[in-house]
């Protein structure tokens, strides 16, 4: 890896889509910053401080900060995700949708339609919402009314859609998945300001130089780790046998693998079992007047032992349902059987399919736990280090890792591409040189 990162610019295709990245990138900050109008920033900031621990801190990580800030891309590219998402669940319960999947380009352009139009309508109500929920701020709105509403909605979906616009492009003519790396860029953007407390926490003797070295190796060893178990998988062995195909072709007989990742739901456990934990502090937040709220939410506060409870199996349910939903052996078993191939001392069709959802169902546990582990790290290094914030959660640091780790295959495939092809121009020219001289 390390030899091919200075070899990133000197393959100019490569070199292009990388310049367009960075420059998309740059466009989605720059208006991540721009407020809309009739804002107070300022007391937008010292409203916004009684609603910690609730959805809005949630989302405001994804965008940025740029939520908390009322800016033109304030709801970022959550409207398109939340879409998705929401096309991906209804895939498990309407077989049409399901269809449509299984249709290759057709039908996934006519989603990737669907998807466009319910982003629309899902910015619009959130976009709508807001604006209701910020002119309810004391001062935090200078010229309130319906004009304020209607202008705010229109920004922010306008700007939801133009974002949306921006992750296709990055996808189409950059390098990377776009939609993942706009929230890959807005979650680090908070790591200057995370190194900044941390450092003025050693300054002022809160944390001591032991501690922040053993932090720093902390860090270290929890991204690796997160690296080794983001790759890590389980391969069932797959026989494909031997194969007339016709004229006296014969294919030959196959060895290959099913690779079944350890954790095949990725990050979406956590933002699930996240977004309902921290309902009751959303609603004690709204509703201050209710006793069982406010007693729910002191219950429910991060790094109580029910907190890191109920959020571990939450975390376990999600894994197990978000799975199911993504993953269906009994698909891939038919899949296997049509082409003939199969695992050695299974039987083809519903056995096949009964041993890899056995399989699947034993690594996920370890995938669940690995979840668990790393959605409630950031909570004990508070109480082991005395501090007050960390540069990764849990949410962000499966996202980081996941999306760097997928840019930097892309890349490395761009690279041996390029090798690829400069091999097979040397040897035609080879080859023509012989006939030449035949």
């Amino acid at each position: 890896m390390a030899s091919a990162i200075p070899n990133l610019f000197k393959v100019p295709e490569l070199k292009q889509k990388i310049l367009f990245t960075l420059m998309v990138l740059g466009i989605y900050r720059v208006g991540a910053h721009i407020t809309v109008p009739s804002v107070d920033y300022n007391a937008l900031q010292a409203a916004f401080a009684q609603y910690q621990n609730t959805l809005f801190n949630v989302y405001d990580m994804f965008v940025g900060g740029a939520l908390s800030r009322a800016t033109v891309f304030g709801l970022g590219i959550m409207p398109y995700i939340s879409a998705s998402i929401m096309f991906q669940l209804l895939a498990a319960v309407f077989p049409a949708i399901e269809r449509m999947q299984k249709e290759g380009d057709v039908g996934r352009k006519k989603l990737t339609q669907w998807t466009r139009y319910a982003t629309v309508g899902l910015a619009m109500l959130q976009g709508y919402g807001y604006a209701v929920f910020i002119q309810s701020l004391a001062d935090a709105v200078i010229r309130p009314g319906p004009v304020f509403i209607l202008t705010t909605m229109l920004l922010l979906t306008a700007g939801a859609i133009f974002v949306m616009w921006l992750g296709e492009q990055i996808t189409e003519r950059g390098i990377g998945n776009g939609m993942s790396l706009l929230i890959f860029f807005s979650i680090i953007e908070s790591f200057p300001a995370a190194l900044a407390r941390t450092y003025e926490a050693w300054r002022t003797n809160v944390i001591s130089v032991v501690a922040l070295i053993v932090l720093g190796l902390v860090i270290v060893g929890v991204v690796m780790g997160v690296v080794a178990m983001t790759m890590a998988s389980r391969k069932i062995p797959v026989q494909i046998p031997r194969k007339v195909m016709g004229r006296g072709r014969v294919r030959e007989g196959q060895k290959s693998f099913i690779p079944l990742r350890i954790n095949s739901s990725g990050v979406m456990p956590i933002i699930f079992a996240q977004s309902i934990i921290i309902v009751p502090g959303t609603l004690a937040a709204f509703f201050q007047n209710i006793p069982f709220l406010r007693d729910m939410q002191t219950a429910l506060q991060p790094g109580t032992w029910l907190y890191n409870l109920l959020y571990a199996v939450l975390i376990f349910f999600f894994t197990y349902f978000y799975t199911a939903i993504i993953f269906n052996p009994v698909d891939l078993a038919e899949n296997l059987k049509k082409q003939g191939a199969f695992i050695p001392g299974v039987k083809p069709g519903a056995k096949t399919a009964e041993y890899i959802d056995h399989v699947l169902s034993r690594i996920t546990v370890a995938g669940a736990a690995y979840l668990s582990v790393i959605a409630l790290l950031p909570f004990w290094i508070f109480d082991a280090f005395n501090i007050q914030s960390f540069f990764f959660g849990g949410t962000s640091l499966l996202i980081v890792v996941g999306v760097g780790l997928d840019t930097v295959q892309q890349a490395q495939q761009h690279l041996l591409l390029r090798h690829y092809e400069g091999f097979m121009k040397k040897g035609r020219v080879r080859f023509r040189g012989r006939q030449k001289y035949m």
